[in-house]
């Protein structure tokens, strides 16, 4: 398993295997294990039936009872469209093949919407936890906007028997105040109902691109993760980090924007991608509510990319991937593979926690 590993890393498995002084240690973190939800969840104020849903989430697929997550999310035929999400690979359009590609491929859980989870659910909702995704952005508006709405509510879901809802907040847009409201809102309905809450914690701001994409950098996405354990996620899904230093860009000449202290970029972190991605963890309470990183677009180099952000992940002191493009935009034997690449960094014991 280990050598699969190293040939898909390339030339970047030494600099990622042998990583081995994270700023911030590693045990100062709550990190993953089998009894995550009885050591982390059990003490907190969430119902049996949140511990219950959550346990769900732990014990399904190939990475069952490790305290890692593999999930699948398909809810790009809303977020970037239809016909541009699913042309590479037509299947797509039919919702039942994207929770069979969620079962083929040892998945924990899948997300995706009202629709395509609600089309489904009698045959599937008792065989793999669904995350449903409350709320979207749509591309059918012109001009474009870039605003998270509902489509539906939490009662639905679990109506549907759903394990968790998701949701989606852009932290920095002028909409945010008004998402984190209803986000807010919703999760508490969520675990007054029994399920766990996943955010999808964005950042969303034409002025978060400069010199770098700021969107992507371990400060600015820290503290969104931070915001959103505040509204109570149990899980974070959270871009991986490319950059830092978002904070300073933000602040420079007579610009002024929110507070940061120097010793985020020399003393809890580096810039190697375990550390830029630790911190993204430490601002999860220490690894309390689980960071899943997200795999990003389908490319050329797939396989090597999504093996490389688990990698990442994993050594961080993450909890787990939750991969889509890259997974459904190519026919389904290849994208069962390459979620299983994916879970077999989890479960490999020779990559280890930084």
């Amino acid at each position: 398993m280990i050598k699969d590993i190293q040939k898909h890393l390339g030339d970047k498995a030494a600099d990622l295997l042998d990583f081995k002084r994270p700023k911030i240690p590693k045990d100062r973190l709550h990190l993953p294990g089998p009894d995550f939800v009885d050591r982390i969840f059990a003490p907190s104020d969430r119902s049996n039936r949140v511990l219950a849903n959550l346990q769900r989430l732990f014990s399904g697929g190939r990475l069952a009872h490790t305290g890692y997550l593999s999930i699948l999310p398909v809810d790009q035929g809303i977020e970037h469209s239809a016909g541009a999400s699913f042309a590479k690979n037509p299947d797509y359009f039919d919702a039942e093949n994207i929770v069979k590609l969620a079962v083929e491929g040892g998945c924990n859980a899948v997300a995706s919407t009202f629709g395509v989870l609600g089309m489904c659910a009698r045959k599937y909702a008792h065989r793999i936890p669904f995350i449903v995704k409350i709320n979207h952005n749509e591309l059918l508006t012109y001009p474009n906007k870039f605003d998270q709405i509902m489509f539906g509510t939490v009662r639905e879901a679990a109506e549907m028997g759903a394990a968790a809802v998701g949701a989606t907040i852009y932290f920095g847009s002028a909409e945010s105040g008004r998402q984190i409201v209803e986000v807010a809102q919703a999760f508490a309905a969520a675990h007054e109902l029994g399920l766990a809450t996943v955010l999808w914690c964005y950042l969303r701001n034409g002025a978060f691109k400069k010199e770098h994409d700021y969107h992507v950098a371990a400060d600015l996405t820290g503290q969104a993760n931070h915001l959103g354990v505040t509204i109570q996620a149990d899980i974070i899904k959270q871009k991986l980090p490319e950059t830092n230093h978002g904070f300073e860009a933000l602040n420079l000449g007579t610009s002024a924007y929110g507070k940061f202290d120097k010793r985020i970029y020399t003393e809890l972190c580096s810039d190697h991608p375990i550390d830029l991605c630790r911190y993204q963890v430490a601002n999860c309470y220490m690894g309390r509510a689980g960071l899943i990183n997200s795999g990003g677009a389908s490319g050329k180099n797939d396989m090597a990319e999504a093996v490389a952000t688990a990698v990442i992940n994993k050594r961080a002191g993450g909890t787990g991937l939750i991969s889509g493009r890259k997974a459904f935009q190519r026919p389904m034997k290849e994208g069962v593979a390459l979620l299983n690449a994916i879970q077999d960094v989890y479960l490999c014991p020779e990559v280890t926690v930084a």
